[in-house]
């Protein structure tokens, strides 16, 4: 089946389609290998469904003879590494399902592969050397909860095709291919298929941690960690990191339904002050009913930058960062840092925003003193990170 790339403006005649044999070097951000070309190509191509140390034709599924570099798919493996395997999902390779980029992978090898993305990561965008030992001995660790890095995915959203089937979109395309079973998808998921109308459903979700369970309303259409083991691994994470003591003030920033501030809230005390600040409506309201009975606890709904520069400025001594994909940014890490924490935990779904972010935490006199790597997303490239900042 052809496939129907994103459309940019062209540099020139098109590739796609074009095939090339090459050596497949370093893993990169985004579920892809770097290929260099040779001359008279002499290009950088992004490549999918092989990994660092393979021997491949590639085949160009986007890119001109202008482009500066070039996207693709191993379409034959020539030399494979040691670690591939046969895909558990007939859905995975190219041309087919977009969702998991590293089926090909024995599942400890695909750990390998994303700690190598995060270190690089941080050499890059936060001035590491790559023997530092908080970096170089960084591994990613697995969380209960799914099956050998299957059935995890606790919600699915599929697209509506004829006759009442569903299928998931390929990479980077809209084309969408008919799926009949989900490998990732847990037993129990959480099923929408598009068109169908959203509810107001109330579902209850229970944390436990090995400072208490906690039960949590959240919308059926809200956000929530997919992997049944993310939301207990990663408060029980913030926890240690942090290490709360009674009367400490905290400030939970894109706290989302409120999972660490009512965890902490516990830890710290009922009397003690407890901020959650979220940019959307509705996890505020479900934020506010988690909270609900925490004497010292407020909920502020609206954009966490412009919340902190309208409020909220006295001293806190703990803070849990959970921003979005593009990370919190210059202007509220510098609104953090105004409010001189003595511990900041930094949750981070994407390990080319925390680098950002830790490099300009770095130059206002805090130091990334922990670093943990959670497998929340087996078989696809992401990779769920907490850091821990101090101040020095």
């Amino acid at each position: 089946m052809s496939r129907t790339p994103r459309q940019r403006k062209p540099k020139g005649a098109s590739l796609v389609g074009s095939r090339f044999e090459a050596e497949v070097g370093p893993v990169a951000h985004g579920g892809h290998c770097i290929v260099r070309l040779p001359e008279p190509e002499s290009r950088v191509v992004f490549v999918r469904h092989t990994m660092p140390g393979e021997r491949v034709v590639l085949e160009i599924t986007e890119g001109t003879e202008g482009d500066s570099f070039w996207r693709a798919d191993a379409v034959e493996i020539l030399q494979a590494s040691p670690e591939r395997v046969t895909p558990p999902c007939p859905y995975a390779g190219p041309g087919l399902c977009g969702g998991c980029d590293f089926q090909h992978v024995a599942l400890g090898h695909q750990r390998e592969l994303k700690a190598a993305v995060v270190r690089e990561q941080f050499v890059r965008l936060a001035g590491f050397d790559a023997a530092d030992a908080r970096i170089a001995d960084l591994r990613v660790e697995g969380v209960p909860g799914d099956d050998e890095g299957l059935r995890w995915r606790t919600r699915m959203q599929y697209v509506a095709l004829p006759g009442g089937a569903k299928g998931l979109r390929a990479h980077r395309s809209n084309i969408v291919i008919e799926i009949d079973d989900c490998r990732i998808a847990h037993p129990d998921a959480r099923v929408v298929v598009d068109g169908q109308p959203t509810d107001d459903e109330v579902i209850a979700e229970s944390v436990a941690t090995a400072a208490g369970t906690i039960d949590f309303q959240v919308a059926a259409d809200g956000f929530w960690q997919v992997h049944p083991g993310a939301p207990g691994a990663l408060v029980e994470t913030v926890l240690d990191f942090l290490a709360p003591q009674e009367g400490e003030r905290a400030l939970d920033l894109y706290a989302g339904v409120g999972l660490f501030a009512r965890f902490l809230s516990e830890a710290v005390g009922e009397s003690t002050r407890v901020v959650a600040i979220e940019g959307d409506r509705t996890a505020t309201r479900y934020a506010a009913l988690n909270l609900a009975g925490r004497e010292r606890a407020v909920v502020a709904w609206g954009n966490v930058d412009k919340v902190l520069a309208q409020g909220y400025d006295e001293p806190f001594d703990l803070v849990v960062l959970d921003p979005p994909r593009e990370g919190a940014r210059r202007k509220v890490v510098l609104q953090v840092v105004d409010r001189a924490p003595r511990a900041v935990a930094y949750v981070a779904c994407d390990p080319a925003a925390l680098a950002r972010d830790v490099a300009t935490f770095r130059e206002h006199g805090y130091e990334l003193t922990r670093l943990r790597a959670l497998d929340l997303f087996p078989m696809t490239h992401h990779v769920e990170c907490v850091a821990l900042l101090e101040r020095v």
